[in-house]
């Protein structure tokens, strides 16, 4: 026979056979598996409870009964004789949300016997059931981590406060609650009841920043009664989470050094006036705020309440230049209301600092000795005239100023309030050729206004080299004499006896004097002004000549002698 013709034998054969109308019955359980998810964790097994909705029809599609007409799921045990036999061993091997059409045959159904007024004797049932939550008495919570952060200090334990954000769902991706909804985290203690005993024991051993699956079966969750109208009873409770923060109410401030500068001479106390700059970050890394973004320090007493406790405490012994992180909980920083839009309550805040600079009201300038010639007999007191190159700077190496970016050394009258304070102390008692390191707090530099170029309360560091120096004359005074003036001297500065002393007669007499070491003027970059200034302090009636009535000697009478000047 050829190989059409035994085809075509075969295809009427089949033709003939459904001719024939129905088989006969059923042996088992018909199973058509017409949805099954991707992903299979798990397969329902024999005295595993089960969740699940159905349909319930006749062959002639007639509806007898449906999970979803009376609202709720059905909940039971499978493969241990709750069910009828024939649902029993449909069940079986199923996945969370797959999808079966179920035919049971009457043997393995309600038999001849039927279910008065529902189910006919003899009665073929056909299901389309949806697996919906599996668990088993022996299951345990079921934790996956999802993404860690690479630093992790520090573990959740019992007692301690969290904040995090959470999606809640059913096993078969129904949700049921979440955080995110409502724009805020889930803050509670762990380990005291508050929780469910799932999440309990979920969160322990989170770190902040994690991210976690957490399964938990009914027993760890609402078990029998569930919950409200979103979870049903005997339900599994997916939760995806994320940990914000978390402290204990024990907590102390937490420090981390992230950078300590070699050598260290002093350390912030309490009563210190610190500057430093820091972002401040909740622990998930959102950023609540910055002194960098406003170009410009934050300045504090600290000891003094100023501030919040945590940072009075996180700032006690920082080293000028340190970079330290201070971990805050919330008791010592903003509490259960917290701050603003940008710090929630019961917040963990942390700081990561950038000392400066510090001092205290009382700290006087602070002089280093860097080189000083040998044989220095000399030295610079107040009065002094002096000539020096210096270079200035903040305390971070902030440049400021420099003398040599100008054509000649500074000039100044120490004593003469000229220049600040600090820098006046620092260039007393210094030889000619010294160099020096001069540190000067701000009392006695620019004070808390600052200057241009120098921030408010900024401690200031000063390199100078003292160039020359020459003797100056006690305040108030032009020139002295380093003896006794002459007895006629009106006569001997009247120098062509016209019995008025001009301005050029007057300078003459002067510089001869100063030549011949007779005496000396007040150190300055220019003499000549010096001496104009004494001509018209003598020339009283100012018309341009001193007479003998208007010359005048001054007397300045201090310990050791007395100094008297034109």
């Amino acid at each position: 026979m050829a190989p059409g013709s035994r085809c075509l034998l075969l295809l009427l054969g089949i033709l003939g056979a459904l001719a024939l109308g129905d088989p006969g019955p059923l042996e088992d359980v018909v199973i058509d598996r017409y949805y099954i998810p991707k992903i299979c964790l798990r397969e329902a097994q024999m005295g595993d409870f089960i969740r699940y909705h159905y349909n319930g029809t006749f062959k002639d599609g007639k509806k007898f009964d449906s999970s979803y007409d009376r609202g709720a799921t059905v909940a039971g045990v499978v493969g241990v004789g709750r069910l009828i036999t024939g649902m029993d061993r449909g069940l079986q091997g199923m996945c969370v949300n797959e999808r079966r059409h179920l035919i049971v045959p009457p043997h393995l159904g309600y038999g001849s016997i039927g279910v008065a007024g529902l189910i006919p004797p003899d009665a073929t049932l056909y299901f389309d059931v949806v697996m919906l939550d599996i668990w088993n008495k022996n299951d345990k919570l079921q934790v996956t981590t999802l993404s860690k952060p690479q630093r992790c200090n520090r573990t959740v334990e019992n007692s301690d406060f969290v904040r995090y954000h959470y999606n809640g769902t059913l096993l078969d991706g129904t949700p049921f609650d979440s955080s995110y909804s409502k724009g805020s985290t889930y803050d509670t203690y762990v380990g005291t009841g508050w929780l469910i005993k799932g999440m309990d024991q979920g969160l322990l051993g989170m770190c902040a920043g994690e991210k976690r699956s957490i399964i938990i079966p009914p027993f760890l969750a609402y078990g029998e009664k569930g919950y409200g109208t979103v979870i049903p009873p005997q339900a599994s409770l997916v939760f995806s989470v994320l940990l914000v923060d978390f402290h204990n109410p024990k907590d102390g401030v937490f420090l981390e050094h992230l950078e300590v500068p070699e050598p260290c001479k002093r350390r912030a106390v309490t009563g210190d006036f610190v500057r430093y700059h820091y972002n401040g970050t909740l622990m998930d890394g959102t950023l609540f705020d910055s002194s960098y973004s406003r170009n410009q320090t934050y300045n504090t007493y600290i000891g003094k309440g100023y501030i919040i406790p945590g940072m009075d405490q996180g700032l006690q012994g920082v080293c000028m230049g340190e970079q330290r992180r201070v971990v805050v909980p919330p008791h010592l920083a903003y509490g259960e209301n917290g701050a603003g839009d940008k710090i929630p309550g019961s917040a963990v805040l942390i700081f990561d600092v950038h000392i400066i600079d510090f001092h205290n009201p009382s700290d006087p300038v602070e002089i280093e000795t860097v080189f000083r010639p040998e044989g220095c007999n000399v030295t610079t007191r107040d009065r002094d005239f002096v000539r020096y190159h210096y270079n200035c700077s903040l305390l971070d190496g902030t440049w400021l100023f420099s003398s040599h970016d100008y054509e000649k050394p500074q000039e100044v009258t120490l004593g003469a309030n000229k220049v600040i304070e600090g820098l006046n102390s620092g260039l007393l008692d210094m030889c000619v050729g010294e160099r020096r390191v001069l540190i000067i707090p701000p009392h006695l530099g620019h004070g808390e206004s600052g200057a241009r170029g120098v921030p408010g309360s900024a401690v200031l560091r000063f390199e100078v080299e003292l160039i020359s120096m020459e003797e100056g004359v006690p305040e108030g005074y032009l020139f002295i004499w380093h003896g006794e003036p002459p007895a006629n001297l009106y006569e001997q500065m009247d120098l062509n006896k016209d019995g008025g002393i001009p301005a050029e007669e007057f300078s003459t007499f002067i510089k001869t004097q100063v030549a011949e070491g007779k005496g000396r003027l007040m150190p300055s970059s220019n003499p000549e002004k010096v001496i104009a200034d004494m001509f018209q302090n003598q020339d009283r009636n100012q018309d341009g000549k001193i007479t003998p009535e208007e010359l005048k000697l001054k007397s300045d009478e201090d310990q050791e002698r007395i100094h008297e000047e034109l």
